[in-house]
C-alpha cells in the first residue's frame, strides 16, 4: 500500500490482485482493519472498485477523514462521497510487477485488467 502515489487511489481488489490473492479484496479491508493505529500506511488511498469511500467508522479512520485526506492530495470527491476512479486509479508498470516478485505469466493476467482503467 505504501507504493500507492500520493494523489491516486487503488481499489482493494486491486491491491489482492498484486499481492497474489486476486479474490482477497474483504481481506485487504480486514488488513487495514487490523493495522489501524498500528501501522503507517496511507489507508485512504485504497477504496472501493466503484470510485466510492466506502469505509466503515472505526476507531481513528472516519468516511470524512477519508474524504479530507483525498481532497488534501487532490482527488475531487462529491458529497455522496464517490469520485472517478477512472481519473485517480494508479495501475502499476510491469517494471513495478516485476520488483514485486511476481510470475511474469501472473503479470499479463494482472496487467489485461488493469490496463483497460488507464487514460
Amino acid at each position: 500500500m505504501n507504493a500507492i502515489p500520493y494523489g491516486t487511489v487503488m481499489s482493494y481488489g486491486q491491491i489482492a490482485s498484486y499481492a497474489g490473492a486476486p479474490r482477497g479484496a474483504r481481506q485487504v479491508g480486514w488488513i487495514l482493519n487490523q493495522c489501524e493505529g498500528k501501522v503507517s500506511v496511507p489507508w485512504w488511498r485504497v477504496v472501493n472498485n466503484e470510485g466510492r469511500i466506502s469505509i466503515k467508522g472505526t476507531k481513528y479512520y472516519t468516511r470524512d477523514l477519508m474524504k479530507e485526506l483525498l481532497e488534501r492530495e487532490g482527488v475531487y470527491v462529491k458529497k455522496d462521497l464517490s469520485f472517478d476512479i477512472g481519473e485517480y486509479r494508479y495501475v502499476a508498470t510491469v517494471d513495478e510487477l516485476l520488483e514485486w516478485k511476481l510470475p511474469e505469466k501472473y503479470i499479463d493476467r494482472i496487467n489485461a485488467k488493469y490496463l483497460r482503467f488507464t487514460k
